[in-house]
């Protein structure tokens, strides 16, 4: 019996919507994977996965891992099975809306320190991939801890996914250079179905106005006309992060990774009321006033609010990392348009 080899990656939150396509990414290129999961079940569930997607998983390791203790609750035999681990990828993420403090600061600010401490064990580290969030990491001076004070007052401004994210972001980048290790976060836009296939997996954000849309709950759009919600395929955004550890050098590097050819937001409403055969909103109304109208006036959940924005991003050196791997991101219309076709096909997650 052939032996498995020892795994040089590492990937937390394997099992999640990002987790399982960057696996499947990584196996594709013959990299020996271990795989992080918290429930042994779930395990079970990935491999079927990736075998039913045309993986070959005999060269993928699981182990036991919580993101929300020290060390990631590694038993040392399992510890000392990822010894030869050189990268690692935390995309270990609670990602929802309405979440408590509570909730939300164990996986995503205490875990993403977990995630960089265990790091630092590793004698063959090459790199840490911190997947941090949407608009996310844009001070170029982050700092962590805040006092008390200011903590609370940034989950009760964002709520607790958002101001988590942008701790555990912050926390990551302040503590890296003194534990000597070299950090790249990644901060993707809306992340879509697969652009050949549509699958998904994923019903939050983005895919939540599309549902509204579908059912004729949408008469009016919040924004403007310039709002910006970029989106990039999953597809792309695993094979993004697959090569980022051959590819980025510097102590620190940080890629916003979007597709340019998205079209402003109620351009792209309007193009999937019409793939999907439903009426367009009839017009706009500004996100202040929406804040102020009940939710179930709306059915608008409060904290996607602060992704509506005219902003627009540097993506640059995520561009230029991309060039340098031979990536382009795969034709935008027939990718969200198969991506639509399969939410409503999965009836939004409810199937």
């Amino acid at each position: 019996m052939t032996s498995v080899p020892p795994p040089r990656t590492l990937v937390l939150g394997a099992t999640g919507f990002l987790g399982r396509w960057l696996v499947l990414e990584l196996l594709a290129r013959g990299e020996p994977v271990a795989a992080g999961v918290r429930d042994p079940a779930r395990a079970t569930t990935l491999r079927h996965w990736l075998r039913a997607h045309g993986a070959d998983d005999t060269v993928l390791t699981t182990v036991s891992a919580d993101l929300t203790r020290p060390g990631l609750g590694l038993s040392p035999e399992d510890d000392a099975r990822l010894t030869e681990v050189r990268d690692v990828h935390n995309l270990a993420a609670r990602y929802d809306f309405g979440l408590t403090r509570a909730q939300a600061e164990p996986p995503n600010v205490h875990g993403a320190l977990h995630a960089l401490r265990w790091s630092a064990t590793r004698p063959g580290l090459r790199r840490l991939v911190h997947l941090s969030g949407y608009r996310v990491g844009r001070d170029p001076d982050p700092r962590y801890p805040l006092d008390e004070r200011k903590t609370a007052a940034l989950y009760t401004r964002l709520g607790a996914y958002e101001a988590s994210k942008q701790l555990g972001d912050a926390a990551v980048r302040v503590s890296a250079p003194r534990l000597g290790v070299p950090l790249t976060t990644v901060n993707p836009s809306s992340v879509i179905g697969h652009s050949r296939t549509g699958e998904a997996g994923q019903y939050l954000g983005l895919a939540q106005l599309v549902r509204q849309l579908h059912r004729g709950r949408l008469p009016l759009l919040p924004g403007t006309r310039r709002t910006f919600l970029p989106v990039v395929t999953v597809d792309h955004l695993a094979r993004f992060l697959a090569a980022v550890p051959g590819h980025d050098r510097a102590p620190f590097r940080a890629h916003t990774v979007l597709d340019p050819a998205t079209p402003a937001l109620p351009e792209l409403i309007a193009l999937l009321a019409s793939h999907l055969g439903v009426r367009p909103p009839r017009g706009l109304i500004p996100v202040p006033l929406v804040r102020r109208l009940p939710r179930a006036l709306t059915g608008a959940d409060p904290e996607t609010l602060g992704f509506l924005s005219e902003d627009r991003y540097d993506t640059a050196s995520a561009d230029h990392l991309a060039a340098r791997a031979g990536l382009t991101h795969p034709p935008l219309v027939p990718a969200v348009t198969r991506w639509a076709t399969r939410l409503v096909e999965e009836d939004f997650g409810a199937r």
